[in-house]
């Protein structure tokens, strides 16, 4: 059994950082579950263009507002709370925050330590 809490992993290698996003990866591939869990926060009034070729991810939203651009298509989402979004063609997306944004992040396969 693993139990965490965000207030011990803030401050530790598994807190990582960008220009306009913060994420505590709650449950990484070292864990061997076979996913990674991450609470990520984006900072309001920023626009975070993100790609992962390598992984599919489920988002759910849980604070905030702002929009999903997905820049294949060029199609907008709202994004409020209660919105969940998966990235299921690795497609490249544009997170536009006009608050803050709070979402809890699933990632298959799991994030090894240490991965932007």
């Amino acid at each position: 059994m693993i139990v965490r809490t965000t207030d011990e992993i803030t401050g530790t290698d598994r807190q990582v950082s960008g220009d306009t996003w913060t994420s505590k990866r709650i449950i990484l591939s070292d864990d061997n579950v076979g996913f990674s869990f991450h609470e990520t926060t984006v900072q309001a009034g920023t626009e975070t263009p993100l790609h992962y070729p390598d992984y599919i991810e489920a988002v759910w939203l849980i604070e905030g507002h702002g929009e999903l651009i997905n820049r294949e298509d060029g199609t907008t989402h709202p994004l409020a709370p209660g919105t969940m979004y998966l990235l299921d063609g690795h497609e490249r997306h544009t997170i536009v925050a006009h608050d803050q944004l709070r979402m809890y992040c699933v990632f298959n396969p799991a994030t090894p330590p240490g991965s932007d």
